[in-house]
């Protein structure tokens, strides 16, 4: 009987270990999965999932992986040539619209110098206005596929706080024109970062020109010594909704119809380029934009 009991105890100790090491080799496999397909996700590769275990279900589950892997590059690769055809396409299109443009606006310089009724006067006003506009969103354009193209940028090293005192000093005739007083708290020392100055400048340039289309009458600029910038003003056309898709491309508040809605998208294309974090909030009637670059 003690013979019997031996032998059942040995049996189920070799079952245990059995299941133990199936378990642990479940377990690597799902492991190795995880992490290949946590890395075919992120690096574009034709390499596909493979194993170290023979388990049947194991190797069937990254069959079955690879093979939405396949699928997945062939629709990434689509998107991407999509993309890269959209861009060139709005440059194109920006480019072109240049040359009419402006020989529309030479001739109405001309218009502009002959004898005209009060109408005409009116009308010429209107038309010249309209062609500024035209203008205006077609630099836009151009510039958008310009920025997102693959083009590289040359980091350096900058103080971040000089760069913003100039992007404000350049918008300084707009402010007195809407009657803005800004709010300014900068620090006394320099913030270094190593970025590229024309995307900076850029940046900075697109965050106020866009305060100030939505401002009610303010300005805030606090920047802290850890380089994190926040621009707000009290805005009572806007809300949590609208400014939670300022960052798409082409969404433009109804307000504000004869902007691209590409400022921001410009930003955060830069921003995140450089390594950087922006986004935008709404909180008691006030606009919120905030950028940082970690050291």
């Amino acid at each position: 009987m003690e013979h019997l009991l031996l032998i059942i105890i040995g049996i189920l100790l070799l079952i245990l270990f059995v299941l133990s090491a199936k378990i642990y080799f479940l377990c690597k496999s799902a492991r190795e999965i995880a992490e290949a397909f946590k890395n075919r996700l992120t690096a574009d590769t034709n390499t596909l999932i493979d194993l170290s275990t023979r388990d049947p279900y194991m190797r069937k589950l990254a069959s079955e992986i690879n093979i939405q892997l396949r699928l997945l590059r062939k629709e990434r690769h689509r998107y991407q040539q999509g993309d890269l055809e959209l861009k060139e396409a709005v440059t194109n299109i920006s480019h072109d619209l240049r040359t009419p443009l402006t020989a529309i606006s030479g001739y109405l310089y001309l218009l502009e110098r002959e004898e005209k009724s009060e109408a005409v006067q009116r009308y010429l006003s209107l038309i010249e206005n309209r062609t500024e506009v035209l203008k205006n969103l077609t630099e836009e354009l151009f510039r958008y596929s310009v920025v997102t193209s693959a083009q590289d940028l040359n980091p350096e090293r900058i103080d971040i706080i000089q760069a913003l005192e100039e992007s404000l000093l350049s918008f300084y005739s707009v402010l007195q024109e809407k009657g803005i007083q800004p709010q300014i708290q900068l620090p006394e020392e320099p913030i270094w970062r190593q970025l590229d100055i024309s995307a900076v400048n850029r940046i900075f340039s697109n965050i106020i020109s866009n305060a100030l289309k939505y401002s009610d009458g303010d300005l805030s600029v606090v920047a802290k010594n850890d380089g994190c910038i926040t621009f707000s003003n009290a805005a009572q056309n806007l809300n949590a909704v609208t400014v939670g898709r300022l960052f798409d491309r082409f969404y433009t508040v109804e307000a504000n119809r004869n902007s691209t809605g590409l400022g921001l998208s410009i930003a955060k294309v830069l921003t995140e380029r450089m390594g950087g974090r922006i986004q935008a909030v709404y909180n008691d009637g006030r606009f919120y934009i905030t950028i940082s670059f970690p050291n």
